[in-house]
Parts: structure tokens; C-alpha cells; sequence
């Protein structure tokens, strides 16, 4: 199969150096306490990363460095813009919204400074937990390295190893990406694409 000779290349890209021995080993995770906030839960799972203080929370979420938090930030934080939520009702997407701003926004311009942010956390003010999960907000390739590859595979996987279902999913969806590529290509190296001339434009 493609997608095996694919995650060879991954376990190269990934860095092995920063991943961990398979299945049963040391994994690069950072501890969640059974009483963590959602923004801790999500800087841990996310991000590997504790220790952090609001404003550094603020500014790795400010995804076009403008200073502020629109509608679109928080939905994009809480994972809402993310295949793993495409099940959510869009009701439920505007509640997160809405319920942080109306936490944060205080001059109610419709997104969150840096100050309302900081402020606000100073004033013991915690982003919900809505119980949609951590917030997966990366590509596909970053979600799959840190909630899969370095949880059950490491420096020392074998392509015979890469047989999860996730493993499996994944090199299926590179491999699909792929042909509509190559697919692309030949259509785009054709003078004239047959497919798209009205049938009754054609030679009969």
C-alpha cells in the first residue's frame, strides 16, 4: 500500500529525535490533572506545553497577530473549525462564541484584546469547557504526530507497525490526495478537456 511507503517519509519529517519509544514507553505528554481547566487540558494535549501564563495563551491563539480574538479565533481554538466537530450543531458553534465574548468582551466590539483577555483571567475569568474535546486546531499532519504517532509509535517504528486504524485513515487520505493531484495534473496538460465540452458539441 502508498500510505506505508508515506509514513516512512513521515517518521523522517516528524524529527525522531523529539518522539518516544513505541507502545508501553515514555510519551511525549504532558500530565493532566484530574481537576486541570479547559485551558490547561488544551495547551497539554495541543500543544505539549505547561507553565503558561494568559498572555502567552492569548498571543499563540491570535492566529493573524492582530492583536484581538474575533469570532472566528474562538471557534478556531475550541476546534470548531475542525473535521472532528463537522457533527456539531451550528447552534452550538455560535453558544461557544457568544458565551466568551459575553465573558471577555467588555467594551462588546465583538472580539477580545489582549487587555480584556489578560484582565479578565486576572479577575479568575477561565474559558468554559463546552465538552467538545481539547481543540484540535492543527492540520492534519500535526494532529496526527501528537494524538496518535507519538502516543503508539517512535524512533523505533517499523512500517509494519503502521497498521492502526489512525495509521490506516491517514496514509489512505495521502493517498487520495495524491491521485487528485496527478489527476489534476493530466487535466491541467490537456488542450482540451473532453469531460467539460457539452454533449452536443461533441463528435458522434
Amino acid at each position: 500500500m502508498r500510505y506505508i511507503k508515506t509514513a516512512v517519509l513521515l517518521v523522517a519529517q516528524l524529527g525522531i529525535n523529539t518522539l518516544v519509544a513505541a507502545h508501553g514507553g515514555e510519551h511525549d505528554q504532558i500530565p493532566i490533572s484530574a481537576d486541570a481547566s479547559w485551558a490547561e487540558r488544551h495547551m497539554a494535549e495541543e500543544h505539549h506545553l505547561n507553565g503558561f501564563d494568559a498572555g502567552s495563551f492569548f498571543n499563540l491563539h491570535d492566529y493573524d497577530n492582530s492583536g484581538s480574538w474575533t469570532p472566528d479565533d474562538i471557534r478556531r481554538t475550541y476546534g470548531l473549525k475542525d473535521e472532528s466537530t463537522k457533527d456539531v450543531p451550528e447552534s452550538k458553534k455560535e453558544e461557544v462564541v457568544r458565551t466568551v465574548l459575553d465573558l471577555f468582551d467588555k467594551d462588546k466590539s465583538g472580539s477580545i484584546s489582549y487587555a480584556e483577555f489578560t484582565v479578565g483571567d486576572a479577575h479568575g475569568i477561565t474559558l468554559p469547557d463546552f465538552g467538545l474535546g481539547p481543540g484540535h486546531h492543527g492540520d492534519d499532519e500535526y494532529e496526527y504526530e501528537i494524538h496518535h504517532f507519538e502516543k503508539f509509535h517512535g524512533a523505533d517504528t517499523k512500517e509494519e507497525d503502521l497498521v492502526h486504524p489512525e495509521d490506516i485513515a491517514h496514509f489512505r487520505k495521502h493517498d487520495q490526495m495524491e491521485d487528485a493531484e496527478l489527476k489534476q495534473e493530466m487535466l491541467d496538460r490537456m488542450s482540451v478537456v473532453e469531460a467539460n465540452i457539452p454533449t452536443k458539441f461533441r463528435r458522434q
